[in-house]
């Protein structure tokens, strides 16, 4: 007989590799990364961190990193997440999706947004607490 813990929650999510997160290394501007790979939250929290570098409106910046945040969770669910649980900030495909997360926070709070804010920073500290400090903390 198997025994099936109910109370270990599930399983971490791990996204696969996006080719996209080499490509920006390699210096390729994040809007033409974006145009060729709109599914990519790597692509995706480039441009937000970017449009907050160069000094762009806080809408800006909430707008990509809303759509990020929602191409993530479409990511998320191809790969068996359910809603809920860890999303390790220590696997590197992982990353884009928090980032931009941790970017829709900031930039939520940045327009007035509170309740965004506050619902994307616990959202981010459950995923990952280890992104949590990384981004926020």
């Amino acid at each position: 007989m198997t025994h099936v813990d109910l109370m270990a929650g599930p399983p971490p999510t791990h996204l696969p590799v996006d080719p996209c997160a080499a490509e920006l290394d390699g210096g390729a501007a994040p809007a033409d990364v974006v145009r060729r790979s709109p599914a990519s939250p790597f692509a995706w929290a480039a441009l937000a961190e970017q449009a907050r570098d160069d000094g762009a409106d806080d809408v800006t910046v909430y707008a990509y990193s809303r759509v990020g945040y929602h191409r993530s969770l479409d990511m998320l669910r191809r790969n068996g997440w359910k809603g809920h649980g860890p999303v390790p900030w220590e696997h590197e495909p992982n990353r884009g999706f928090l980032r931009c997360l941790a970017l829709l926070a900031l930039s939520a709070r940045a327009i007035g947004e509170t309740p965004e804010w506050e619902r994307c920073s616990e959202f981010l500290r459950d995923s990952s607490p280890a992104a949590y400090d990384a981004l926020l903390g």
